[in-house]
């Protein structure tokens, strides 16, 4: 005990890693049970459609957020000018003015996207809605630079206050309303209440605007790929809820999002755990330098990947039986939902702490190579899942998008030095056994899905 907390302390780049991890993870953990709670909470309070409707709207906002991505953070996180303050403040700038222009073309969208749709409220929603992309825009960079130094502790404190602000405030506005405002609102609060907490309380000094030229010449000339490739992630991430949202019924598609929300809890764990500490890590420790630095990632890849395949089998056996537990009998399909999407999400598991080693490298234009092919290969899955099987067909869509873009994920990797061939047949074997097991539990479930017509 007394030599694992002796390896916690201290300013080695080992040491930061486990503290960064432990306090990711535990974070991560704190604002899963948090959001569990509260939609526990709203799922009683609003009806499916609302969250439909909010899914949606979120999706929209995702996509006007990803389609303008020019990679302010990952930049400063590999940039060697990362600790610099005129760097710094320039990407403050950039960032400031993208959510001016981001919340404008929300409002310009607002009515094709209620027309695209046919729900009226859009129009309304989205506007107000896309005050969060407004705010996001004054975040502090002391944010990156916390993240860039893998200095996580006050951050992770920050983050679980901030997202208790945003749920208490749905609650009480579902409460108040019974509408789909009380998620709108409590998203704007949310977003107000992290840039003034983290203004306040992390050190550093306070953005202003500034415009270097060589900093914006840095800054877009990584960015541009990064533009793409957000375009890209967005496609592929975002594409089961922009197509079953159009395909399917908007109450389908609530109870969609609602076995989401609880079989993404390993894949969102494992992309924040990435993104937070692999970009220094391969920064720091280049694969390619040494055979220590290989055998470092190697054994940092086994731990990260079987603490997230031991959560997504467990997830997968017991969804069904979870679903049941928590959520009234409107939402019973979502148990089915959450069993398929787990299984599905196994390969995506596997390669995940692959990705961030071009970003680390500044590589931003194979990164884009690669989330374009995973974007295209996710649309063509779907579209065919739905046309042939419906919401079913759409579940193992994704899982065959996975296994198939797992080429491109080698290419990718090869070239960075991080491929570890011994570790994704280890765990393919294992996650083929287990899918076989959870698929074989909940069968009848299943059978129910594919019975129904959805």
């Amino acid at each position: 005990m007394r030599g694992a907390i002796t390896r916690l302390r201290g300013g080695s780049l080992s040491a930061r890693v486990m503290r960064s991890s432990l306090l990711t993870v535990g974070g991560f953990g704190f604002s899963q049970v948090i959001r569990l709670v509260s939609n526990l909470i709203l799922t009683r309070l609003l009806f499916p459609e609302a969250f439909g409707l909010m899914a949606l709207v979120m999706v929209f906002l995702m996509g006007l957020g990803q389609f303008s991505d020019v990679g302010v953070t990952p930049a400063i996180l590999q940039s060697k000018r990362g600790d610099d303050r005129d760097f710094l403040n320039t990407a403050w700038t950039i960032q400031v003015m993208r959510g001016f222009g981001l919340w404008a073309v929300a409002c310009v969208a607002a009515w094709p996207m209620a027309w695209i749709y046919q729900e009226p409220i859009l129009t309304q929603l989205l506007p107000v809605a896309a005050l969060t992309l407004l705010i996001a825009g004054f975040k502090p960079t002391r944010m990156d630079t916390a993240n860039r130094h893998l200095l996580l502790g006050r951050v992770t404190v920050i983050d679980m206050a901030v997202q208790l602000v945003g749920i208490l405030v749905a609650i009480l506005a579902a409460w108040l309303t019974g509408s789909v405002w009380a998620l709108v609102i409590s998203g704007v609060v949310g977003g107000i209440a992290e840039v003034t907490i983290n203004s306040r309380f992390l050190p550093g000094e306070r953005n202003r605007f500034r415009w270097e030229k060589a900093a914006a010449d840095e800054l877009i000339n990584f960015g541009k790929w990064v533009f793409l490739a957000t375009i890209a992630g967005f496609l592929f991430s975002q594409a089961d809820k922009i197509l079953i949202g159009k395909y399917l019924s908007l109450d389908t598609f609530g109870v969609y999002n609602i076995g989401y929300f609880l079989a993404a809890f390993p894949m969102l764990l494992g992309g924040v755990v990435t993104r937070k500490i692999l970009i220094p890590i391969y920064r720091e420790t280049p694969p390619t330098e040494s055979p220590e630095n290989f055998a470092r990632l190697r054994k940092m890849r086994f731990a990260v990947t079987t603490m997230l395949m031991a959560m997504v089998t467990v997830l997968a056996a017991v969804g069904v039986w979870l679903v049941d537990l928590m959520y009234d009998p409107r939402y019973t399909m979502a148990g089915a939902v959450v069993v398929l999407l787990a299984c599905a999400q196994m390969p995506m598991l596997i390669v995940q702490t692959y990705d961030q080693a071009a970003l680390a490298a500044g590589d931003s234009r194979r990164f884009f190579v690669l989330a374009a092919a995973r974007a295209v290969l996710m649309i063509a899955c779907l579209i065919v899942g739905l046309e042939t099987a419906g919401l079913l067909g759409a579940l193992i869509g994704q899982g065959v998008a996975f296994v198939l873009a797992y080429p491109v994920v080698v290419w990718l990797a090869r070239r960075m030095g991080a491929w570890d061939g011994l570790h994704d047949a280890i765990f393919a074997a294992l996650g083929v056994a287990c899918a076989a097991f959870a698929l074989w539990v909940n069968w009848a479930q299943i059978a129910a899905m594919a019975g129904s017509g959805l």
